[in-house]
């Protein structure tokens, strides 16, 4: 059977020009559905097209999230990082000041002393030679955190520094170990008892029988009995090599073994061994050789007796 064809006139009116189109059934019915379909195609490739965009919006919104949720947590630790490093600062500062005139005994002291106290330097950390590039939050983020770990290396080394000198300073003999009148100094004198000539090997400050002694420092208790001119004797041994002596005391109020800060009583003055009236005798020694003691003490005799 043949198809069914369909004609198609198109007419001029101006001309009289008339136009046949023959088209057949199938070729037609296939133009029509094109025509149809196409517009719900093109719609159903846009709704695609929009679907796959919100999903990729919904992946990039949940990388975000995780980002900023990174970001947070690394910035609250960098924040608690800066917080310590300020309270260790803070801290610091405190324990780093020094009174001037206790500062002023330990400059005095021998080298050797503050070399023991001090120990080796330690080598200094290397700076950053080259500064990495900041391409990314994560890039910045470590260079943060590696300056503050510098930062803290090196306020650990400065606070090491900072206790070393305080323990040196607390081992500093640096009070007057009594009130009293300074009667004779270190050095050549005639002796009280036979008139000859004498070295003295301290100082002697006269008082009361029964006048408070001090520790001048702190330290621990290595002797605290009658030994031989010094009668009844209390020696302190500061540390770094450092020892006092306090002679000829009265009564004795503390204990072999036991530990001592810098202005504790430790005894009374008196008048035991060798002596002709009641004062102290006050030895500073480094290594069991003797130092003046007279270098370190921060206040005159008057105004310790005051």
């Amino acid at each position: 059977m043949p198809s069914t064809r369909y004609t198609i006139l198109l007419a001029d009116r101006q001309t009289g020009v008339v136009r046949r189109f023959t088209v057949g059934l199938r070729p037609a019915l296939t133009v029509i559905a094109i025509v149809v379909t196409l517009p719900v195609l093109v719609g159903m490739g846009a709704a695609w097209k929009a679907r796959a965009d919100v999903a990729d919006l919904y992946a990039s919104h949940a990388t975000l999230e995780l980002e900023l949720s990174n970001v947070r947590e690394t910035t609250e630790a960098l924040t608690g990082q800066l917080q310590g490093l300020q309270t260790a600062l803070d801290d610091l500062g405190g324990r780093a000041a020094l009174d001037p005139a206790l500062k002023s005994a330990m400059d005095k002291l021998p080298a050797i002393v503050k070399s023991r106290a001090m120990g080796g330097g330690g080598s200094e950390g290397a700076g950053l030679a080259l500064l990495p590039s900041l391409n990314s939050p994560e890039d910045t983020f470590g260079l943060l955190r590696d300056l503050l770990q510098g930062l803290e290396s090196r306020l650990q080394s400065v606070q090491s520094g900072v206790d070393k000198r305080n323990k040196l300073a607390a081992a500093t003999p640096s009070i007057w170990p009594a009130a009293g009148w300074l009667t004779s100094s270190m050095g050549n004198r005639r002796d009280p008892f036979t008139g000859g000539a004498d070295f003295h090997p301290g100082l002697d400050i006269s008082a009361d029988r029964g006048t408070p002694v001090y520790a001048t420092a702190d330290g621990t208790i290595v002797h605290a009995s009658a030994y031989s001119a010094y009668g009844n004797l209390v020696r302190i041994d500061h540390g770094f090599g450092l020892e006092s002596r306090y002679g000829h005391l009265q009564t004795i109020t503390v204990a072999l073994g036991s530990r001592v800060q810098r202005g504790d009583r430790i005894g009374t003055v008196g008048t035991t061994g060798r002596s002709t009236a009641p004062h102290l005798h006050y030895e500073v020694r480094v290594n069991d050789r003797l130092l003046n003691p007279l270098q370190f003490l921060l206040k005159s005799a008057r105004q310790a007796a005051d």
